[in-house]
């Protein structure tokens, strides 16, 4: 059995209005893990995802650039403990 792995991301800089979280959740899709990610307050995208250790680490990277339109200023990656997410939701 893979070990399953989860990391929190906060991005920030032009992340909102560009697709980021569509396209975020499509990527997540294909690359078959699960989680969710949303729009935070302060103009940042927050996003957690979960699965195996290297398709999870490919997400991260991916939102460190995100979609053609986004401009990605800064991202914090913080590990949290698996909770056992179920598909790849786009909230708020």
């Amino acid at each position: 059995m893979v070990p399953v792995v989860r990391k929190r991301v906060i991005v920030s800089g032009k992340v909102q209005g560009v697709w980021f979280r569509q396209s975020a959740a499509r990527e997540a899709t294909s690359l078959g893990i699960c989680g969710w990610i949303r729009n935070r307050p302060d103009g940042s995208v927050e996003a957690v995802f979960e699965g195996a250790h290297d398709l999870v680490d490919m997400a991260v990277e991916w939102a460190g650039h995100g979609p053609d339109r986004a401009s990605v200023e800064h991202i914090e990656v913080i590990d949290e403990e698996p909770k056992g997410e179920i598909g790849f939701n786009i909230t708020g």
